[in-house]
């Protein structure tokens, strides 16, 4: 029997299981990753899903990681996650190994994604998309194409 300790590296490869073909969305802000779930629909989801939170992070101090089996996602779908959390990066997995490094990009029209949260908004009276504009892609801003009201990243509501 081996009595060598494993490093730190070695132990942290084994925090979240190995993924044979699928998507791992990594560098999820913890305090997102549940929104980030929900946005994607995960509930709907039938493949195999491992969610790991609060792991450790050189970059972000602590991060999420959602890995989906067999799930490659279009783009109009990741780039919804760039809402709430701007800098994740999905690995596209094929064979155990990383074939596709991308990472996501706020579109400059979101429609039918979130909420206004202007309460007289005609989005929130009437059955239509909700349409709204990126006006500062740092900061995560938007503006409601109807009613003209300014939303920051921390207040947007997704539908």
């Amino acid at each position: 029997m081996s009595t060598e300790k494993k490093s730190k590296e070695d132990k942290g490869i084994l925090e979240v299981a190995a993924l044979e073909n699928g998507t791992a969305i990594d560098h999820i802000p913890s305090e997102q990753l549940f929104k980030v779930a929900q946005l994607l629909e995960l509930q709907k989801e039938k493949s195999r899903i491992t969610i790991g939170n609060n792991l450790h992070s050189g970059k972000m101090r602590r991060k999420g990681i959602i890995k989906i089996a067999d799930r490659f996602f279009e783009e109009h779908e990741i780039s919804r996650i760039a809402l709430i959390a701007p800098n994740v990066v999905l690995n596209v997995i094929r064979d155990y190994e990383v074939v596709e490094k991308k990472k996501v990009h706020l579109p400059d029209e979101i429609i039918d994604i979130i909420k206004c949260n202007n309460p007289r908004c005609i989005t929130n009276n009437e059955p239509m998309a909700s349409h709204f504009s990126l006006i500062d892609r740092e900061n995560v801003t938007v503006k409601c194409r109807y009613c003209e009201r300014k939303t920051g990243k921390d207040d947007i509501i997704i539908k």
